[in-house]
């Protein structure tokens, strides 16, 4: 029996493949190593489901690596569309700052079920624990899919494996071995969307605490490479958190050595503006202690060894500062600095950087140039973004525009 369409890899690309290429009467069947679809999708958004942004689409692209490759797809499958899908099938949907849209239940398993019960409306065939090993094209055009439960013929194959991020809910980078056995050039995959381990062993003390509206740069050879404005969280091992999750695509492949990390606690404020805050800070406060006067500047937990960075004693009162203090204090809000170790790895990160490369897949169909009748969609393409609701809906265009040329 040869198939119509194959798809492999049942997430977010390959689902909405399997959905578009159904709606257009092509007969589907959708393998998955796992034991039931969208095992990444439960857990992306802390469990909550950041689906897309509400950003207008032409603001899509600046936020992802190669994003001028998506932009016939998202022509073809936009946010909007995006979220007139959920909506016309039932999902109600809310608007989180930062243009986050996320279902209004909150749940990625509300999610999950929707898709399977459009999946089944669509009679698509889903055939589960079933790990693709190799594809092979025939002379007569067929491909032969080498699976753990025996060989599969199809006309057409889309590949929608994913990365090699979180390696537990099945992305261990089959797509790329399978890509790569058919001519297709990889780009090295690089875990992104993740933490950073620092070189301060004393970093573990600030486990736990919070920073928010902070700007946190990536510096070498005392140039800004990067920053990102937001959220941050230290950690045991270092620095996490949105900020630094979107800062890590900047850091992706450099030489972690020569890397600086650089904290702004008041990018509000240019030097000039926080160093009169200071004086007033220190004038209004005369009497108190150092230390007293820091809280209303930075988070409590952090100051004994923030002023430890600067020599200074929590113990001096404000009205004994005396310039070169002052100005110590002002570098360290504005240039708080620490030493990169290195990324945290595909266990932690997101997403993946790397993969198959565009320059050889057609961005109007997803069709290989290389094997016709061979697509891809999603993460298991040379294409990550930042976060906020952008990788899925590149894994949702990407899918569509494949199941809609199968």
């Amino acid at each position: 029996m040869v198939n119509q369409l194959v798809i492999i890899g049942a997430g977010p690309a390959g689902m909405m493949a399997a959905i578009a290429a159904s709606e257009k009467g092509t007969k589907v069947l959708l393998l998955d190593r796992n034991r039931s679809i969208g095992q990444k999708l439960l857990i992306s958004g802390a469990g909550r489901c950041n689906l897309t942004s509400n950003i207008p689409v032409e603001q899509f692209f600046e936020n992802y690596h190669n994003g001028d490759f998506l932009r016939n797809a998202f022509a073809q499958f936009s946010n909007e569309d995006l979220m007139k899908f959920f909506i016309d099938n039932g999902i109600m949907l809310d608007v989180e700052r930062g243009h986050r849209v996320f279902p209004a239940s909150k749940s990625a398993e509300d999610i999950v079920k929707f898709f399977r019960n459009i999946l089944d409306k669509h009679n698509v065939q889903l055939w589960f624990r079933n790990r693709v090993i190799k594809i092979e094209k025939m002379d007569d055009g067929i491909f032969k899919i080498i699976s753990k439960k025996g060989e599969i013929f199809a006309k057409s194959v889309i590949i929608a494996t994913g990365g090699k991020s979180y390696p537990g809910t099945g992305s261990t980078g089959d797509g790329y071995k399978i890509a790569r056995l058919l001519g297709h050039t990889i780009i090295k995959p690089v875990g992104v969307l993740t933490g950073f381990n620092l070189k301060e062993q004393w970093i573990s003390q600030w486990q736990g605490i919070s920073l928010k509206n902070v700007m946190v740069k990536a510096i070498v050879r005392d140039k800004i490479i990067a920053e990102e404005f937001g959220e941050m969280l230290f950690t045991h091992y270092g620095i996490s958190g949105p900020a630094v999750l979107d800062l890590s695509r900047a850091i992706a492949g450099l030489n972690g050595s020569n890397i600086k990390i650089s904290i702004d606690f008041k990018p509000a404020l240019d030097e000039k503006t926080l160093e009169t805050r200071l004086i007033r800070e220190f004038s209004g406060n005369s009497n108190k202690s150092l230390r007293n006067i820091m809280k209303n500047l930075i988070p409590q937990n952090i100051i004994e060894e923030f002023l430890l960075m600067g020599g200074l004693s929590g113990e001096i009162k404000g009205n004994q500062i005396n310039v070169l203090q002052r100005k110590t204090i002002l570098s360290l809000l504005k240039n708080f600095q620490l030493t990169f170790d290195s990324l945290r790895g595909f266990d932690e990160a997101i997403v993946t950087r790397g993969g198959v490369s565009v320059k050889e897949v057609n961005p109007k169909t997803m069709e290989s140039k290389i094997v016709p009748g061979l697509f891809f969609a999603g993460e298991v393409l040379d294409i990550d973004g930042k976060t906020g609701g952008f990788n899925l809906q590149a894994a949702f265009s990407t899918g569509f525009v494949a199941g809609k040329n199968a």
